[in-house]
């Protein structure tokens, strides 16, 4: 199996079946431009479709973040769609603000196997769980600006009101 996928039979008791199918991270990954039916990428080509830097994508393989990235008889990187696929999961894993030593230990253990699921759910579950707070206090800093946006809106109705007085 690759890394974005999994089997309903090893997800617990609260799989629903059996059948095998295709876990893209719970929502399809936004489809990169690219050309249909190509498989290998430069890393100029990388850098369009996904707005990482050249330098960024060579840290991430250097720490262990990329797996093995196949390389030209010249070699040149050459990515993968499935490394593509990849790369977007990580930017969500970059935005839940998942520190960059639990992503590369995700990385490790998606590397070592089916028998990592229970300890790819723990961190993953941890990382929804700062998320979900992350979230709640954006909502209260929202609803403080709400808030405060309504105040001057009608501050300043008020004194348009007695302007026209």
């Amino acid at each position: 199996m690759t890394v974005m996928q999994t089997t309903a039979g090893t997800l617990g008791p609260n799989a629903t079946s059996n059948a095998t199918r295709t876990d893209i991270c719970s929502a399809p990954p936004r489809r990169h431009p690219r050309p249909d039916g190509q498989d290998r990428y430069t890393i100029s080509e990388v850098v369009a479709f996904t707005g990482l830097t050249a330098h960024t994508l060579r840290w991430y393989e250097r720490i262990g973040l990329m797996s093995h990235i196949d390389r030209s008889h010249t070699g040149q990187r050459r990515y993968s769609n499935r490394d593509l696929d990849w790369l977007d999961f990580v930017g969500k894993l970059r935005l839940t603000g998942m520190p960059v030593a639990d992503m590369v230990r995700y990385a490790e253990l998606v590397r070592e196997g089916e028998g990592t699921y229970p300890d790819r759910r723990e961190l993953l579950e941890a990382t929804r769980r700062d998320v979900l707070t992350r979230i709640a206090e954006l909502q209260d800093t929202l609803a403080v600006l709400d808030r405060k946006i309504s105040f001057y809106g009608d501050a300043g109705r008020t004194r348009e009101e007695e302007r026209n007085r």
